[in-house]
């Protein structure tokens, strides 16, 4: 197995363990608890040569009887599509890993309304290569396929980024990540 994918299978599964302690109710607390608990199981301590292998991830919590969101992001921003603009949460530039400017994770909280779709992602589809021109997608060719789509449904929509994806890369350029879009509706 794949060192990268043995990193992601202990994240999940850490994950999973703080997300039902109850102590712990906050995004941005989850995502510290998370990096110390990686930092431990990886053996971490800041020593030169050793592996600084680490996870991107946007963490959401969602209380669905007041709709307010919360989310903190290691490298991977959150989108939220709303009246045909899209609201933007920055994720804090450092990943789930020993990192040498450590951080505190920043806590955003926003007010969903009926309609609003939230975006999350992680940074395979705006970093492929491909088009005419063999660049990367990135962030605003994303936000535009993204305000593209207001009246798709999501089946729609992610019939609508598979083919995007598919003829961006075309037959000259290989996938060179993981991708996950995951689309949620209010």
């Amino acid at each position: 197995m794949e060192y990268r994918a043995f990193v992601s299978m202990l994240g999940i599964a850490l994950l999973n363990e703080i997300v039902r302690r109850d102590e712990i109710v906050q995004a941005n607390q989850i995502l510290e608890e998370l990096r110390k608990e990686v930092k431990n199981s990886l053996r971490q301590k800041g020593e030169r040569g050793e592996n600084k292998d680490g996870m991107d991830i946007a963490l959401c919590i969602i209380n669905t009887k007041t709709n307010m969101l919360q989310y903190a992001g290691a490298y991977n921003p959150l989108f939220i599509y709303r009246n045909n603009n899209i609201i933007t949460f920055k994720a804090n530039t450092q990943p789930i890993a020993i990192y040498i400017k450590e951080r505190p994770f920043t806590n955003h909280e926003f007010q969903l309304k009926k309609d609003d779709i939230i975006y999350a992602f992680s940074d395979g589809y705006i970093d492929q290569f491909g088009g005419e021109y063999g660049k990367k997608f990135l962030k605003a060719k994303f936000k535009n396929l993204i305000l593209g789509m207001p009246n798709k449904t999501m089946q729609e929509q992610k019939q609508v980024f598979e083919s995007v994806f598919n003829k961006w890369i075309g037959t000259k350029h290989k996938q060179i990540d993981d991708i996950l879009v995951m689309g949620i509706k209010i």
